[in-house]
């Protein structure tokens, strides 16, 4: 199946803004991509410094809805990161330990994720398990959170 920006607007009812092009077919990455204030990062990279604590249940893990799970609202734009996913397909949780403590969640997909923003459009994420996490810049000798 062709997803597009379109596709995923149908979907789930969110619109990104005008400039964007809609019939282009969103790639699917399996390795990390950034989308304004979050990068996604395969857990594997950075299984050193995230781990999901073993007394993580079954209920503290969410299917993603067909309308999506909303994420992260930027915090300049005030634009909500929402990932979306087939029905079935996709399940994430809160319930995580970071040591760098950058970390919002983590998602297992079985088939493809998308990360969906009304100012960057949309991402792919092929099958796998992510950390979602903030992104910081370096600003002189000190690190600040991305404001998107």
């Amino acid at each position: 199946m062709k997803v597009t920006l379109a596709t995923l607007e149908e979907q789930t009812g969110l619109t990104a803004l005008d400039h964007l092009e809609r019939s282009v077919r969103i790639p699917v990455v399996d390795g990390p991509q950034a989308q304004g204030d979050l990068i996604v990062i395969p857990l594997a990279m950075i299984a050193a410094s995230v781990r999901i604590p073993p007394t993580a249940v079954a209920w503290e893990w969410i299917d993603v809805p067909v309308e999506g799970v909303d994420l992260l609202r930027g915090e300049a734009g005030g634009n909500t990161h929402t990932l979306v996913a087939e029905p079935y397909t996709c399940r994430w949780t809160r319930r995580l330990h970071d040591s760098e403590r950058l970390a919002i969640g983590v998602f297992e997909t079985t088939a493809p994720a998308y990360l969906l923003h009304p100012e960057h459009g949309a991402t792919g994420c092929a099958p796998g398990t992510y950390v979602i996490r903030r992104q910081r810049e370096q600003e002189g000798p000190r690190a600040r959170l991305v404001a998107d």
